[in-house]
């Protein structure tokens, strides 16, 4: 019997989306107040670019 729910999952980039909204539910739910940027960062992996001189006018 075909079944319209049963299938396979094997998207590499929508299992490492899930996999990062994941870490992010089970962080948020153990933090006693909201996640800091800088911590939800971390969890995604992103790195803040570093500060750019000033250009002189």
């Amino acid at each position: 019997m075909y079944d319209q729910f049963d299938v396979s999952l094997e998207d590499v980039d929508l299992l490492g989306e899930v996999e990062l909204t994941t870490n992010l539910i089970i962080a948020a739910s153990e933090a006693d107040d909201r996640l800091p940027v800088d911590e939800i960062d971390r969890i995604l992996g992103v790195v803040p670019d570093p500060p750019r001189p000033r250009r002189e006018s």
